[in-house]
């Protein structure tokens, strides 16, 4: 029986400017491998070659792993058994945060696999570091409810444990609903309740502001619809 094969957790740009913001050892370790699980092959292909123009896209295994395919975790075991190794990259950021990557980890552990996070940025890190909010006790609750009714109520929610446990909240939602959750968020929690909202991290165009919601209430032309967002909440 062969020595199981690795898997590297790749991080990814969260900006398409951003490639600065990876060491050099992503594209070195990239260059030695030639299977992945992806999110999403399109941007996958794109990232590789902006990475190395070198790199012959054709000639590598890209696997899906999304909300609406699952990673296959058969093969996955089968070619960490055969001793071969794996790379994982999300969309943006950190693979195995909030996304599928984290079952292909699973099965690197249950064959005895080792794996390897590799440093790149993350949304959530960043956001946190910037909002000048308690940085020793906080909470990631991926999405919020859709409907209106359900996350008005998650939100007070949030408000409440915060403010009982000193925890910051941290949470996400889909470019598109940015508005509506900024709106929710006005609407639901108390005017002293700290909000920060972090858009575009490591981009040109990036935007982190922490003031009360009550503040918030006040300022004028808040738009952020369609860019990549993370969303905090800390209750006074």
């Amino acid at each position: 029986m062969p020595q199981p094969g690795k898997v590297y957790l790749i991080p990814t740009v969260l900006s398409a400017d951003a490639l600065f913001t990876l060491p050099a050892y992503i594209t070195s370790t990239i260059q030695q491998l030639k299977i992945f699980f992806v999110e999403n092959e399109r941007t996958a292909r794109r990232f590789m070659k902006a990475l190395d123009r070198t790199i012959d896209i054709d000639s590598l295994q890209l696997h899906l792993m999304n909300e609406n395919q699952a990673p296959d975790l058969s093969l996955a075991r089968k070619l960490l058994q055969e001793g071969r190794s794996i790379g994982v990259i999300s969309e943006a950021g950190c693979p195995a945060i909030a996304d599928p990557g984290q079952l292909i980890v699973q099965v690197a552990h249950s064959v005895g696999a080792t794996v390897i996070p590799l440093v790149g940025p993350n949304s959530m890190l960043l956001a946190l570091m910037a909002s000048g909010m308690n940085g020793q006790n906080f909470r990631f609750v991926g999405y919020l409810p859709v409907k209106p009714p359900e996350r008005a109520a998650a939100l007070r929610e949030l408000e409440t444990v915060s403010a009982r446990d000193k925890q910051t909240q941290l949470f996400i939602e889909a470019p598109y609903r940015n508005n509506p959750i900024i709106k929710d968020v006005l609407a639901n929690c108390k005017n002293e309740t700290l909000f920060c909202v972090a858009v575009d991290l490591t981009g040109p165009t990036e935007y982190i502001r922490t003031q009360s919601v009550g503040q918030w209430k006040k300022q004028e032309g808040v738009d952020f619809h369609k860019r990549p967002a993370i969303f905090l909440l800390y209750a006074q």
